[in-house]
């Protein structure tokens, strides 16, 4: 008799390694033996992370119950008064070795006052952790958005928040795509190892002194202007993106203003299907993605359906698990 599993289940893990990637990334290696069945789609799979209470406890909702569903035991959870209840924050994956027990997740470190960022900078090898993930026994998938279809283009932005699925898709591209990555982070020490096919060029936009989405958001838009360049001069190869191997540092061009989203505007749409050559991706700070969102389909005209945005976090606001 075929046995029911979740798309999604609970992992009890232990940190097996740390590796300070640089001065704003640190990889945590999780291991554990259930590992063997989590899911490898990769990409920008997401996850969920259940933090240790101060103690380091974890208190039981029926999450350990692969019986039950994870909708069952998160209203528990939601139930529960504050001292009782885990933290829980949503990341994405940055490798998945399910032949060795293993997988690497990457945390932006910002200080200690988010519960992520503060644990992470205190976990040492032999630390649980609880990871909600795919479980590739299951008949159903989910929590990727990742989907450029037939696009031999591509446009991939994003800020810190950003970078573990970015470096895990521009990896995954067959060599014959093309396109531009743009990666805001805190420093010009932050920007990784990262390879990519010929024709894609990944500009890392170290964020220095500027306000956060600056640097991104006028990338992005010179891409649109160099873009609608070449439209003008050469109609025949209007789906193929601007943009090089800009240098790590230098002053940002000028860019747009940016704005806080409305609290009833959408934070976050993936096509179910694409549609042209072209395909963009954008995810990190809710009101820089909106904002670019909004320029590529609006401004640009490049069709909704080839765009995927994702408000990965709010300025201002903590994550509402």
């Amino acid at each position: 008799m075929d046995v029911f599993h979740h798309p999604y289940r609970t992992y009890r893990t232990t940190v097996a390694r740390r590796e300070q990637l640089s001065p704003s990334f640190l990889r945590m290696t999780l291991t554990g033996p259930d590992l063997v069945h989590f899911g490898t789609a990769g990409l920008d799979q997401r996850i969920k992370l259940v933090l240790p209470l101060p103690d380091g406890s974890f208190t039981d909702v029926g999450q350990f119950d692969e019986s039950v569903g994870m909708m069952q035991w998160y209203r528990r959870w939601r139930e529960l008064p504050d001292e009782t209840r885990n933290p829980i924050r949503t990341y994405t994956i940055r490798a998945v070795r399910p032949e060795e027990c293993e997988i690497d997740v990457d945390f932006v470190l910002h200080g200690t006052e988010g519960p992520a960022s503060a644990w992470a900078s205190a976990a040492a090898p032999g630390a649980p952790l609880v990871v909600i993930g795919p479980d590739a026994r299951a008949d159903e998938t989910g929590g990727l958005e990742w989907n450029p279809g037939d696009a031999g283009s591509v446009l991939i932005a994003g800020d810190e928040t950003a970078v573990p699925a970015i470096c895990a898709i521009v990896e995954s591209l067959p060599g014959h795509v093309t396109g531009s990555v743009f990666i805001e982070v805190p420093t010009e020490a932050d920007a990784l190892p990262l390879f990519s096919p010929t024709g894609v060029a990944v500009t890392w936009l170290p964020r220095g002194g500027t306000a956060h989405g600056l640097r991104l958001s006028a990338a992005v838009h010179a891409w649109g202007e160099a873009r609608a360049a070449e439209d003008t001069v050469a109609p025949s190869a209007d789906d193929a993106p601007a943009g090089g191997d800009a240098p790590a540092g230098g002053d940002a061009p000028a860019g747009p203003a940016l704005a806080d989203p409305h609290e009833d505007e959408v934070l976050w749409e993936v096509p179910e299907s694409t549609a042209g050559s072209c395909y963009a991706w954008l995810a990190g700070e809710a009101g820089t993605i909106t904002a670019l969102r909004r320029h590529l389909v609006r401004g640009l005209g490049i069709d909704r359906r080839s765009v995927a945005f994702m408000g990965y976090w709010r300025r201002g606001r903590a994550e509402a698990a």
